[in-house]
Protein backbone atom coordinates (compact mmCIF):
# COMPACT_ATOMS: atom_id res chain seq x y z
CA UNK A 1 0.00 0.00 0.00
CA UNK A 2 3.08 2.23 0.03
CA UNK A 3 2.51 5.48 -1.85
CA UNK A 4 -1.28 5.23 -1.62
CA UNK A 5 -2.95 8.17 -3.36
CA UNK A 6 -6.50 9.41 -2.80
CA UNK A 7 -8.43 11.11 -5.61
CA UNK A 8 -7.06 14.50 -6.62
CA UNK A 9 -8.87 17.46 -5.16
CA UNK A 10 -11.20 19.18 -7.58
CA UNK A 11 -13.21 22.38 -7.31
CA UNK A 12 -14.65 23.78 -4.11
CA UNK A 13 -18.20 22.66 -4.87
CA UNK A 14 -17.17 19.02 -5.32
CA UNK A 15 -14.86 19.07 -2.27
CA UNK A 16 -17.45 20.71 -0.01
CA UNK A 17 -20.70 19.23 -1.34
CA UNK A 18 -19.71 16.24 -3.45
CA UNK A 19 -19.64 12.53 -2.68
CA UNK A 20 -15.96 11.79 -3.44
CA UNK A 21 -13.38 11.54 -0.68
CA UNK A 22 -10.67 14.10 -1.51
CA UNK A 23 -8.71 14.61 1.74
CA UNK A 24 -6.44 17.62 1.96
CA UNK A 25 -3.09 16.62 3.42
CA UNK A 26 -0.81 19.43 4.57
CA UNK A 27 2.62 20.22 3.12
CA UNK A 28 4.03 17.63 5.56
CA UNK A 29 1.69 14.99 4.10
CA UNK A 30 -0.44 14.87 7.24
CA UNK A 31 -4.08 15.49 8.05
CA UNK A 32 -5.40 16.17 11.59
CA UNK A 33 -7.63 13.49 13.07
CA UNK A 34 -9.96 13.82 16.06
CA UNK A 35 -11.09 10.55 17.63
CA UNK A 36 -14.29 10.20 19.67
CA UNK A 37 -16.07 7.38 21.48
CA UNK A 38 -18.92 6.19 19.26
CA UNK A 39 -21.25 5.68 22.25
CA UNK A 40 -20.52 8.70 24.46
CA UNK A 41 -19.12 11.13 21.84
CA UNK A 42 -16.32 11.96 24.31
CA UNK A 43 -13.20 13.23 22.57
CA UNK A 44 -10.58 10.55 23.15
CA UNK A 45 -7.56 11.95 21.35
CA UNK A 46 -6.10 14.02 18.57
CA UNK A 47 -3.45 12.67 16.19
CA UNK A 48 -2.31 12.86 12.59
CA UNK A 49 -2.67 10.53 9.63
CA UNK A 50 -0.95 10.42 6.30
CA UNK A 51 -2.42 8.85 3.14
CA UNK A 52 -1.11 5.40 3.96
CA UNK A 53 -2.35 5.35 7.56
CA UNK A 54 -5.76 6.62 6.44
CA UNK A 55 -5.92 3.90 3.79
CA UNK A 56 -4.88 1.30 6.39
CA UNK A 57 -7.57 2.56 8.78
CA UNK A 58 -10.22 2.28 6.07
CA UNK A 59 -9.03 -1.22 5.15
CA UNK A 60 -8.62 -2.74 8.64
CA UNK A 61 -11.18 -0.72 10.62
CA UNK A 62 -8.49 -0.27 13.30
CA UNK A 63 -7.35 3.29 13.95
CA UNK A 64 -3.87 3.70 12.47
CA UNK A 65 -2.02 6.97 12.88
CA UNK A 66 1.27 8.56 11.91
CA UNK A 67 3.52 9.36 14.86
CA UNK A 68 5.44 12.58 14.25
CA UNK A 69 7.68 12.01 17.27
CA UNK A 70 8.59 8.43 16.32
CA UNK A 71 8.34 9.03 12.56
CA UNK A 72 6.37 5.82 11.99
CA UNK A 73 2.90 4.28 11.78
CA UNK A 74 1.17 3.08 14.88
CA UNK A 75 -1.95 1.04 15.23
CA UNK A 76 -3.66 2.32 18.36
CA UNK A 77 -3.49 -0.48 20.92
CA UNK A 78 -0.71 -2.51 19.31
CA UNK A 79 1.29 -2.35 22.55
CA UNK A 80 -1.34 -1.65 25.20
CA UNK A 81 -4.22 -3.76 23.90
CA UNK A 82 -6.45 -0.65 23.98
CA UNK A 83 -7.52 -0.79 20.33
CA UNK A 84 -9.81 1.65 18.58
CA UNK A 85 -12.23 -0.18 16.30
CA UNK A 86 -13.44 2.31 13.73
CA UNK A 87 -17.20 2.51 13.35
CA UNK A 88 -17.32 5.65 11.22
CA UNK A 89 -14.97 8.07 9.50
CA UNK A 90 -16.16 11.60 8.86
CA UNK A 91 -14.54 14.53 7.09
CA UNK A 92 -15.16 18.20 7.74
CA UNK A 93 -16.66 20.52 5.12
CA UNK A 94 -13.44 21.16 3.20
CA UNK A 95 -11.97 17.71 3.87
CA UNK A 96 -8.91 18.89 5.77
CA UNK A 97 -9.78 17.30 9.13
CA UNK A 98 -10.89 13.75 9.90
CA UNK A 99 -13.16 12.54 12.69
CA UNK A 100 -13.03 8.89 13.75
CA UNK A 101 -15.88 7.44 15.79
CA UNK A 102 -14.50 4.36 17.50
CA UNK A 103 -15.27 1.57 19.89
CA UNK A 104 -12.68 2.14 22.58
CA UNK A 105 -11.65 -1.47 23.30
CA UNK A 106 -9.85 -1.77 26.63
CA UNK A 107 -11.25 1.49 27.93
CA UNK A 108 -8.21 3.75 27.46
CA UNK A 109 -6.94 5.87 24.57
CA UNK A 110 -4.16 7.80 26.27
CA UNK A 111 -0.64 6.42 26.63
CA UNK A 112 -0.69 7.85 30.16
CA UNK A 113 -3.42 5.36 31.08
CA UNK A 114 -6.54 7.50 30.83
CA UNK A 115 -9.72 6.91 28.82
CA UNK A 116 -9.17 10.19 26.99
CA UNK A 117 -6.03 12.21 26.35
CA UNK A 118 -8.06 15.15 27.66
CA UNK A 119 -7.98 14.10 31.34
CA UNK A 120 -7.13 17.53 32.79
CA UNK A 121 -8.74 20.94 32.72
CA UNK A 122 -7.59 24.43 33.56
CA UNK A 123 -8.62 24.99 37.17
CA UNK A 124 -11.42 27.35 38.10
CA UNK A 125 -10.06 30.75 39.06
CA UNK A 126 -7.21 30.65 36.56
CA UNK A 127 -6.17 34.03 35.25
CA UNK A 128 -3.93 34.77 32.27
CA UNK A 129 -2.81 37.88 34.17
CA UNK A 130 -1.46 35.75 37.04
CA UNK A 131 0.55 32.74 35.78
CA UNK A 132 0.69 31.33 39.33
CA UNK A 133 -3.06 30.57 39.04
CA UNK A 134 -2.69 28.54 35.84
CA UNK A 135 -3.10 25.14 37.44
CA UNK A 136 -4.46 21.92 35.97
CA UNK A 137 -7.02 19.67 37.65
CA UNK A 138 -7.48 15.99 36.84
CA UNK A 139 -10.97 15.15 35.63
CA UNK A 140 -10.74 11.37 35.32
CA UNK A 141 -9.16 8.35 36.99
CA UNK A 142 -6.46 6.25 35.33
CA UNK A 143 -7.65 3.11 33.57
CA UNK A 144 -4.22 1.44 33.59
CA UNK A 145 -0.67 1.97 34.86
CA UNK A 146 1.60 2.76 31.89
CA UNK A 147 4.66 1.41 33.73
CA UNK A 148 3.16 -2.07 33.71
CA UNK A 149 1.73 -1.90 30.19
CA UNK A 150 4.62 -0.41 28.21
CA UNK A 151 7.91 -2.18 28.53
CA UNK A 152 11.04 -0.23 27.62
CA UNK A 153 12.72 -1.78 24.60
Amino acid sequence: MNGYVFPARTGTAEVELGATLQPKFGPDGLIPCITTDTVTNEVLMFAFMNAESLAQTIKTKKATYWSRSRNKFWVKGEESGNFQLVKEIRVDCDQDVLLLKVENVGGASCHNGYKSCFYRKIADGASAEDPATLKLEFTAPRVFDPATVYKKK
